[in-house]
């Protein structure tokens, strides 16, 4: 792609980045076909391509307008267009540069950016995200169905080992995991136990920062980040061997330290080592799995999806299934399993309507083959999925710890 960048944002730092980047974009349109949104709208604009094109504009010295703005936000940063294509455009980073440069000529609403502020601080309150999730349980009888559907139901809880290992790792609590799918990582600290491995969990919530750089507010997103960085080095200096993360859309974010502080002296080189040893939970326990030997049994048939942090952002792909498949279980077939949900972090609640329509898509793919349960390995996921769905959703993790406690385990 031709590229004339104005002459004011020549002088941008970014300027090069993005030069670089609209080079790539050779106009073919592959990246609509797999485009979540333009799947539902049709409309170019609605598209990687249409939104490379309203960047290119901005970059060229066309003002910013809330036309802009509004297909840019329908975005979900989902990633599937770079998946699908050929010229290998790094259309997340060209996106987070695009829509933070014309936010900054054209600045938000104040509304719009009061309820982002909001939204950030809820999602991060600990005690009064768990207050409220316990309040809408004890009257989601009342609740109109949109509201009580979204409210994850209390189950049986996991019990959490108490034994020590000579090996630790490190594992995210999150900052709303804890208090909506707490067996998600309780199950994962008793599958490492199994493989004779500690798992050292942060006690308060902490967010990765995530829910700060997607809602425009980098600088918050940001401190959190720095935050968890240094709560985190005690341990890894003192030779944990991994950054063990059971939610995807946290896992990629925090692969991204490295990216994220490549400008800051001060943690450039602790982001470095926490990236470096940032592992899916499924990447770790792969390995463990191959020294193992499981008797399979039948066991339930399963729709695995596999979030878009996790096959667009982390490049994982079918991992989760052999694992699964490793220890018993049937895996269902799927129908357009590279197409987004609709909960994309944030989204579900900043484009409702878009979200919806995705996630009623997701629910019929994921239903196709009659699964009695549905996995995933994200939390954001695992929520919308569940919302209306009449097949329970679960972590993937769980499902794991149920196979190893019925399985004898062999080395």
């Amino acid at each position: 792609m031709q590229t004339n960048l104005s002459e004011s944002f020549s002088q941008d730092p970014n300027a090069e980045i993005v030069e670089g980047i609209l080079r790539k974009c050779v106009h073919c349109g592959f990246c609509n076909a797999t485009c979540p949104t333009y799947q539902l709208t049709g409309d170019e604009l609605d598209g990687p391509r249409g939104r490379i094109y309203q960047m290119k504009q901005f970059f060229e010295g066309s003002p910013a307008n809330a036309e802009m703005l509004k297909h840019l936000d329908r975005c979900l940063s989902c990633r599937s267009c770079e998946t699908t294509c050929p010229s290998g455009v790094d259309y997340s980073h060209l996106f987070e540069i695009g829509r933070a440069a014309i936010e900054a000529e054209l600045p938000r609403p104040a509304i719009d950016r009061i309820k982002r502020w909001l939204l950030t601080r809820f999602i991060n309150s600990g005690w009064l995200f768990g207050l409220i999730l316990k309040c809408g349980r004890l009257v989601s009888a009342l609740l109109p169905a949109s509201l009580s559907n979204a409210i994850p139901v209390r189950r049986t809880s996991v019990a959490r080992p108490t034994s020590q290992h000579a090996r630790r790792v490190l594992i995210l609590s999150g900052c709303v995991q804890s208090a909506l799918s707490p067996n998600t990582n309780a199950a994962a600290v008793a599958v490492l136990d199994r493989f004779g491995i500690t798992t050292v969990e942060i006690e308060a919530r902490h967010c990765c920062g995530a829910v700060g750089l997607h809602t425009s507010q980098v600088e918050q997103g940001r401190q959190q980040a720095r935050n968890l960085i240094d709560l985190w080095w005690p341990h890894i200096e003192s030779g944990v061997e991994a950054v063990v993360i059971t939610a995807t859309g946290c896992g990629l974010t925090v692969s991204d330290y490295q990216a994220l502080f490549l400008d800051d002296p001060e943690y450039c080189v602790k982001a470095k080592k926490v990236s470096q040893l940032t592992q899916d939970f499924s990447q770790l326990v792969s390995k463990e799995l191959l020294e193992k030997e499981f008797s399979a049994k039948a066991a339930k048939r399963v729709a695995f999806h596999t979030p878009c942090t996790m096959q667009h952002g982390l490049g994982l792909t079918g991992i989760v299934e052999s694992i699964l498949t490793s220890v018993g279980y049937h895996l269902c077939r799927v129908d357009d399993a590279h197409l987004c949900c609709g909960s994309a972090g944030t989204y579900s609640l900043l484009e409702p309507v878009m979200s919806s329509k995705l996630r009623r898509n997701k629910q019929l793919a994921l239903c196709v083959d009659a699964p009695e349960v549905i996995a995933t390995a994200n939390i954001g996921c695992q929520m919308q999925i569940a919302n209306g769905s009449n097949i329970p959703v679960v972590h993937w993790v769980e499902l794991l710890n149920e196979a190893i406690d019925i399985d004898q385990i062999t080395n």
